[in-house]
């Protein structure tokens, strides 16, 4: 499939997004917690988010925000923040069931909502969307076509590593075209990666950038800006900078992937923005700037 082109000009400007969920959404202790109570626990999106926001605000970067349905209903004010503080809006499903668990018909259910609830809240044309757990895999191919007709312009759910709860290490690792009728594309931004040693390393945020050196990892992106001269995704949840979150009973293998890193994260992710180009993913792909919808409705 062909390579899409990033921004114009010699400075390569890496993609910065945040997957806007609750830490009770995270895979790891969803299975850490089954079999027993999974309500109850407190929503806590709201608070980590808005570290997030003052993390940016900071370092002077923009980013682009994954942000599911369920809570931008639960809480709108912290989505209108994202769209007035100049981030992109995007969607992140409305719940964060996997892809490979729905139906076509029920997946299109669940972003056409989401869609429509996150533009409605900020205002804002919203093109973008990642799949909760990275879970669009070879099998589920058919949501590209899917997201294309409901009016999304690039999806972000493939991580190009070997991984034992998601990833495709034999995909493509920059932005490419995935899906195409016609004049109608999808562009695919996989999460970043640093081919060595004839394997894709994860420079791309989540657990890894909370497990390993943070310098290793601004290493890994400027060496693909440097020698391939492309964009690298980078992400994290605002779960992860909140350390005062519940901690349940569970297993120490989950215990650890959950929790890991925690206390630094705020500190390297400084940091890495300190020395790194970051912008939204829109920016970062060349695309038009975010409409609000009063723009988009204006007649011709």
């Amino acid at each position: 499939m062909a390579e899409v082109a990033g921004m114009p000009g010699s400075r390569v400007v890496n993609a910065l997004s945040v997957d806007v969920e609750e830490y009770y959404h995270a895979l790891v202790f969803q299975e850490a917690v089954r079999g027993r109570a999974h309500d109850g626990f407190e929503s806590r999106v709201e608070l980590s988010t808005e570290r997030v926001l003052a993390l940016f605000a900071d370092g002077n970067v923009k980013g682009t925000f994954f942000v599911l349905g369920e809570v931008a209903e639960a809480h709108p004010s912290i989505v209108r923040k994202i769209a007035q503080e100049g981030h992109e809006v995007a969607c992140h499903s409305h719940q964060h069931t996997p892809v490979s668990l729905q139906t076509p018909d029920e997946f299109r259910s669940a972003i056409r909502r989401a869609k429509a609830i996150l533009e409605d809240i900020a205002g804002v044309q919203v093109v973008g969307y990642r799949a909760p757990n990275f879970s669009i895999g070879r099998a589920q191919a058919w949501a590209y076509a899917v997201l294309a007709e409901e009016g999304f312009r690039y999806d972000s759910s493939v991580y190009p590593i070997l991984h034992d709860s998601y990833g495709d290490w034999r995909a493509p690792r920059f932005p490419h075209e995935i899906w195409r009728s016609g004049r109608e594309c999808l562009i695919e931004f996989p999460i970043g990666t640093l081919r060595a040693l004839g394997v894709n390393l994860p420079v791309g945020g989540g657990g890894y950038f909370r497990l390993l050196p943070g310098r290793l990892i601004a290493a890994g992106i400027q060496l693909v800006n440097a020698l391939e001269a492309k964009p690298v995704m980078f992400y994290f949840h605002p779960w992860e900078l909140d350390t005062e979150q519940p901690r349940p009973e569970m297993a120490w293998r989950h215990r650890f992937r959950h929790y890991v890193g925690q206390g630094r994260l705020a500190a390297k992710l400084a940091a890495l923005l300190r020395g790194t180009p970051f912008a939204t993913a829109r920016e970062a792909l060349g695309l038009t700037p975010q409409a609000t919808r009063e723009e988009l409705n204006k007649p011709s």
